[in-house]
């Protein structure tokens, strides 16, 4: 085991008045190999140890920034937040900052590099769901969902057909290839899987993003994985549509927990603000739902698509004018 503090800092994003970084602090970690096991069983293992980590529980952090000091403490579970405004307009792009940990003296140690995004001030935000919108996770089923966690390394887990396909084009829209929209993956998987995700996004070309997940778990909570309170997911996206107040956003997801009344309740709280909502039907049982939700946005002029697949959520954002292909894209 590797005994020494770890502070873990997740890819922070916002604008020069309205900047946040996210992270964990540990007393200690289980020692993880840089490369994903081919063996299932030594996989699983490995993915077990994400759940191992024991937390630095209210750890008092810094962060340097330009010429910024800016002071905070962790939660109980390590879990840390810093929100700022910059002292100097930034541009878009990736900026570097520091994060270290404080002592009772008042002495820093463990210094940490992290990176925070500045997306360009492009016309869309897309938000996207991962389990069962882009990763197919059986997420409503715990036994079927953790046999795809323990089961499948990052380069055998299975994402939907056009996926890629249709996000490039989205990451596209309005824009040029020098100017990406933005992409946001809010999700109920936790923060023990975010290098996890990262890898499988990595690997398969999406869009880059930032990863906004849920609660740190113990190795004791590992089969409830997943299985977070729907309401952090509806903070989380209604805290970037108040950090990007000029986009216009697209919220992507799937019926298979409650991504439909989420995305409907914001759309109600900001009618003004977002273009459309996608979701994957992976219930079909539930798809009535869905389809009503749809019907009491229909006066805030927002567009709404119920999709079996890749290819008819992209046909359905030709039709509405988010992307623009050749007409032998669409077919």
């Amino acid at each position: 085991m590797k005994t020494s503090t770890e502070i873990k800092i997740y890819n922070g994003y916002g604008h020069s008045k309205n900047l946040v970084v996210y992270g964990h602090v540990f007393k200690w970690r289980p020692k993880l190999s840089n490369k994903y096991d081919k063996n299932s069983l030594r996989h699983a293992w490995s993915l077990l140890k994400l759940f191992m980590a024991r937390p630095y529980r209210n750890a008092n952090l810094k962060l340097y920034f330009k010429d910024q000091i800016i002071n905070t403490q962790a939660d109980h579970d390590g879990f840390f937040k810093f929100k700022w405004a910059s002292n100097v307009h930034l541009e878009a792009g990736l900026h570097d900052l520091k994060i270290a940990l404080v002592n009772t003296s008042g002495e820093v140690s463990h210094f940490t590099r992290g990176k925070i995004y500045i997306p360009h001030s492009t016309q869309y935000v897309f938000v996207s769901d991962i389990d069962d919108t882009i990763l197919i996770s059986h997420s409503a089923t715990v036994w079927k969902r953790l046999r795809e966690l323990l089961g499948r390394n990052p380069y055998k887990r299975k994402i939907f057909a056009n996926q890629v396909h249709w996000y490039n084009h989205l990451s596209l829209s309005g824009t040029d290839p020098e100017h990406l929209n933005p992409f946001f993956y809010v999700s109920s998987s936790e923060w023990n899987l975010y290098d996890h995700l990262r890898e499988i996004f990595n690997y398969n070309l999406l869009p880059t993003g930032s990863f906004l997940l849920s609660h740190f778990k113990q190795w004791y909570d590992f089969f409830k994985t997943g299985r977070t309170k729907h309401e952090d997911k509806y903070r989380r996206i209604d805290r970037l549509l108040r950090v990007f107040p000029k986009q216009k956003f697209v919220l992507i997801g799937d019926n298979s927990q409650r991504d439909p009344i989420i995305y409907a309740v914001l759309a109600n709280h900001y009618p003004d603000r977002i273009v459309a909502i996608y979701i994957r039907n992976v219930k079909p049982r539930k798809a009535g739902v869905s389809l009503q939700l749809f019907t009491n946005l229909i006066n805030k002029n927002i567009y709404t698509c119920l999709f079996d697949t890749n290819q008819d959520a992209f046909s359905h954002s030709v039709k509405v004018g988010l992307i623009r292909v050749k007409r032998t894209e669409v077919n």
